[in-house]
């Protein structure tokens, strides 16, 4: 069994914010795979198949800075290992549009992934979403959480179908697989 992990931000007011790209992947995966996401007051979580593959879906309840929380408690109630894992997030240091899986690795700047490193470790697969770069003179909270521009939203939408399509692909194929195909 594998628990994707989609970080963002509780609320209607981040729903359409570029912190909230995680939340998004999973709610895309959710209504095709017809997972229920049930809430917890740490986590919005289902289980399912992808490619006849067991799954947790998961949107931490925790914000942001707080993820970590809800992946060691997923981790618990599943009894998975943090390989198990598949962390899906926006990352300012990729360009708009771009994807990046990675077995492993520092949560570098994010505050989500470094609470899910704090909490599990750095041993576990991710999956970064591009919102970058960061304007000159910006502010980088306020930029993550303001939504995305009028320009950039059918950049965004092609990015988190296609950042649902590799977490279909690696499920199915495996990591690897997924990183030959859709890393770029």
């Amino acid at each position: 069994m594998r628990c994707l992990i989609g970080l963002g931000n509780p609320g209607p007011e981040y729903a359409e914010t570029r912190h909230n790209l995680g939340f998004r992947v999973i709610a895309l995966l959710a209504e095709r795979h017809r997972v229920r996401l049930r809430g917890r007051d740490w986590a919005r979580f289902g289980r399912g198949e992808i490619h006849d593959e067991p799954v947790v879906l998961a949107q931490p309840l925790t914000f942001m800075n707080h993820s970590g929380h809800a992946a060691r408690r997923l981790l618990a109630r599943f009894r998975l290992q943090p390989e198990d894992l598949l962390v899906i997030y926006d990352d300012l240091d990729l360009d708009l549009g771009r994807l990046r899986l990675r077995p492993s690795g520092s949560p570098g700047t994010h505050r989500g992934v470094r609470s899910v490193v704090e909490e599990v470790g750095q041993q576990f697969p991710r999956l970064r979403l591009g919102v970058g770069p960061l304007p000159e003179r910006t502010d980088a909270v306020r930029f993550v959480l303001s939504p995305f521009t009028e320009a950039e939203r059918t950049v965004v939408e092609k990015m988190v179908a296609r950042a649902a399509e590799s977490v279909e692909f690696l499920v199915a194929e495996g990591l690897e697989a997924a990183m030959n195909r859709f890393n770029g």
